[in-house]
C-alpha cells in the first residue's frame, strides 16, 4: 500500500516547536543594532512510511540536521520583515529531499508595539509543486 502525502489534507508530518533565535532583524535601526529573540515553528510534510518500514534515517528528514541548518538560517542576513525570515526557512526545509511541503511560523515576542500583546507572528506555507 503507497503512502501519499497531500499538503492540503495533512499527512505525515515532523514538527519543531519554539526554536529560540537570536537575530537582528526589523525595520528599526535599534532592531538592528541590539537585535532581539525570534521563534520559529516548523512542520515538515514528508511521507514517514519509508523511513518507518525500513528504519532508515536517510529516508526521512533528520530533524536535528533541520533545526540548525533553521537557527542558522534565521541567524544570518538581517532583513526588514519576519514574513521574509518565514520565507527563507521555508526554503531551507524545503532543501530537505524528503521534505514535501512545509508550514512555518515566525514569532517575534519583542516586536516594537506600543500596546500589551503576547504575541506577533506570521505563518507561510510552501511545496514544492
Amino acid at each position: 500500500m503507497e503512502h501519499v502525502v497531500d499538503a492540503r489534507t495533512g499527512g505525515d508530518r515532523i514538527t519543531l516547536t519554539g526554536l529560540r533565535v537570536f537575530a537582528h532583524h526589523g525595520v528599526f535601526d535599534f532592531e538592528r543594532a541590539d537585535g532581539q529573540e525570534f521563534v520559529i515553528d516548523v512542520t515538515v510534510l514528508v511521507d514517514l512510511a519509508a523511513a518507518a518500514r525500513g528504519d532508515e534515517l536517510a529516508r526521512t528528514v533528520h530533524y536535528g540536521e533541520l533545526a540548525e541548518a533553521v537557527v542558522h538560517g534565521v541567524e544570518r542576513d538581517p532583513v526588514d520583515l519576519i514574513e521574509t525570515v518565514a520565507e527563507r526557512v521555508a526554503q531551507i526545509a524545503l532543501g530537505f529531499e524528503a521534505a514535501e511541503a512545509v508550514e512555518v511560523t515566525v514569532h517575534k515576542p519583542q516586536a516594537p508595539i506600543r500596546v500589551p500583546f503576547d504575541d506577533v507572528a506570521v505563518t507561510i506555507t510552501r511545496s514544492r509543486a
